[in-house]
């Protein structure tokens, strides 16, 4: 009798209930009340699924990814500050909304960025600041989801934009524009314009998804994913990206260099499902666009 490895998916996802789901109410009555009033409303209310929250149109359309196939390309994992008794409301509301959630994690109250690197993950999702910025002190990528619920409307296809510096490539070179200003970045882009930069937090995530997009490529039949880069580089800057990107055998779909432009008229025809950004204003912005990630990474964010 013989056997096989079976090999993992392509991408793991992890996710906070509270960006999965909007779950504001149930946390004003835990902020004001406690842990027992919270644990009783939640059983009260555990037949009532709670609403989409803002992670819920991207995570739908990523899990969409693996209709049809021998094996699943992306696993969400839940990674919940939930015990497991609060967190069966959570777990029956994926149920309810036709999430096939893979692992599952309910920490007790305690922080569930520890885990991280244990499900293999190449991006967590929160509204908790404070996880976020842990798990990148830690080496985790991860990202501050803004908002609560959102809209979503019934295509399959999944866009997903990032910004360069600071979120796919590490922030060497913005940090020269900050230390040193415009010109000097400038004359430093251009004399490194062959040289690929360094990788940054989310370089391994549009890694997986390059991946994905190579799997999906001739089936026509199933769900689209398209990758943007949104940056503020312009001319003479533009060319490192596409330098790095070749280095790295990924070609996105499309790609805006902006310079002083804002990138939310943009991103209002681009459409993202979410949208990375390591300045804060910037994904602030965004949200006027769709659901978009504060990566508090490198230079601009001195907190981490």
């Amino acid at each position: 009798m013989t056997s096989t490895l079976s090999t993992g998916p392509d991408l793991v996802v992890a996710i906070a209930s509270s960006a999965l789901f909007d779950l504001d109410e149930a946390d004003a009555v835990f902020r004001s009340a406690g842990t027992a009033a919270y644990r009783a409303f939640q059983r009260e209310h555990e037949a009532q699924p709670l609403a989409p929250g803002a992670a819920f149109p991207f995570i739908r359309r990523l899990l969409a990814l693996n209709a049809g196939r021998d094996r699943p390309v992306v696993e969400v994992a839940l990674i919940s500050h939930n015990d497991p008794d609060t967190g069966m409301r959570v777990r029956l509301s994926c149920e309810h909304h036709r999430l096939p959630l893979g692992r599952m994690a309910f920490t007790g109250g305690r922080p569930p960025w520890p885990y991280l690197q244990a499900f293999g993950t190449h991006l967590f999702l929160t509204r908790n600041r404070d996880d976020v910025l842990a798990a990148i002190q830690a080496g985790s990528a991860a990202g501050e989801i803004l908002g609560s619920a959102c809209a979503d409307d019934a295509g399959d296809e999944l866009r997903v934009a990032f910004d360069f510096d600071g979120v796919v490539a590490d922030d060497a070179s913005e940090r020269i524009y900050k230390e040193q200003g415009l010109q000097a970045f400038y004359d430093h882009e251009a004399a490194q314009a062959a040289c690929p930069a360094a990788p940054g937090p989310l370089a391994r995530l549009l890694h997986a998804l390059a991946a994905i997009q190579h799997r999906l490529a001739g089936n026509q039949a199933g769900p689209g994913l398209r990758t943007a880069i949104v940056t503020a580089r312009s001319w003479p800057a533009d060319r490192r990206v596409v330098t790095t990107l070749r280095s790295w055998g990924i070609m996105v779909d499309e790609a805006f260099f902006l310079g002083d432009s804002p990138k939310d008229p943009v991103l209002a025809q681009f459409k993202p499902h979410i949208f990375f950004d390591d300045r804060r204003a910037n994904a602030d912005r965004a949200r006027l666009a769709g659901p978009s990630v504060h990566v508090p990474f490198g230079v601009l964010n001195p907190s981490t």
